[in-house]
């Protein structure tokens, strides 16, 4: 049993150890409180940078689109006056056209007026000058340009460019179209007469509203009629395309007053609905074929790896 001298000793010397120990924990916990200290006010900093980024990526944003609006509203303004003096009474005809043309020709509706007016004048001419009928030829040039397109996997522009020298009665480009007809005015000449046995209707070949009549009737015999409307609702590419021009008339109506914003926006939407409803089944069934591709290729791979490594070594 410890005497009471050892027992003192014993105490005075624990005393100490609580003394030092007791220093030692205010001194690290002085110490962490510092370091975390120091990471909360990194971590704030980095969050109020993060922040700051994320503003300025929305800010540079909300800039960029008000720059296109402004651009593509000054487009619209243009190509509008310019259907106006063309169409005068059957305009309104024209742009209702327009604005539908993101489904029917995936088209947005700067696009669908920059292109009918490519060519109005002429048809207008070949119409006797009748716009209402002008209105409705043009809306069926345009998507059948873009039918063809799809169909034929020809860039829209060389047949927009092949329909623009039609009216000026150049026929160089009509294999453009891949319809099965060369390009000069005998095989143009041989295609109105193959559309004129289909229904029984004679066409001029100097009046450039009958040449779009007789393509229409050709490329709706071939089916090709219709393909983008149909593909807008059922493939990848035609929703793509639809969910681009809708998005363009979004941009035009930001600026302008006048326009259903709203509408437009509800339109959007359900582009790229549909637009999603068409890529989704196509990025899970690319997943789960990775997956497999990936489940037989282990037991392979963990079999040769060991003697690569080997030769290698």
């Amino acid at each position: 049993m410890a005497d009471v001298g050892e027992l003192k000793i014993g105490l005075a010397f624990d005393k100490g150890k609580f003394k030092a120990s007791q220093d030692s924990v205010e001194k690290d916990t002085k110490s962490w409180g510092s370091k975390i200290g120091g990471l909360a006010m990194g971590a704030g900093k980095a969050v109020a940078a993060g922040a700051a980024a994320v503003a300025g990526a929305a800010s540079a944003a909300v800039v960029k689109i008000t720059k296109d609006a402004v651009a593509s509203f000054a487009e619209y303004q243009q190509l509008v006056g310019g259907v106006e003096t063309l169409f005068k009474d059957s305009a309104d005809r024209v742009m209702d056209y327009a604005q539908k043309a993101y489904k029917t020709a995936g088209l947005s509706a700067n696009q669908y007026m920059n292109t009918v007016t490519s060519f109005s004048a002429s048809l207008l001419q070949g119409l006797g000058n009748d716009t209402k009928k002008a209105a409705e030829y043009g809306n069926r040039a345009v998507i059948d340009m873009a039918d063809n397109a799809n169909k034929m996997g020809t860039d829209i522009s060389l047949i927009q460019n092949a329909y623009q020298g039609f009216a000026k009665q150049n026929y160089t480009m009509l294999d453009n179209l891949k319809l099965g007809y060369g390009g000069t005015k005998t095989e143009m000449e041989r295609l109105l007469k193959d559309a004129e046995a289909l229904t029984g209707k004679k066409y001029d070949v100097s009046n450039f509203a009958d040449i779009t009549e007789a393509i229409h009737v050709i490329q709706e015999n071939m089916g090709i009629a219709g393909t983008t409307a149909k593909e807008a609702e059922t493939t990848i590419s035609g929703s793509l395309n639809m969910v681009k021009a809708s998005w363009q008339n979004v941009l035009n109506a930001m600026a302008d007053p006048d326009q259903d914003i709203n509408k437009l926006l509800d339109e959007l939407v359900n582009s790229f609905g549909t637009f999603a409803k068409n890529i989704l089944p196509t990025i899970t069934k690319t997943v789960g074929s990775i997956g497999k591709m990936i489940q037989h290729l282990a037991p392979v791979i963990g079999e040769e790896l060991p003697k690569m490594i080997m030769e290698v070594g």
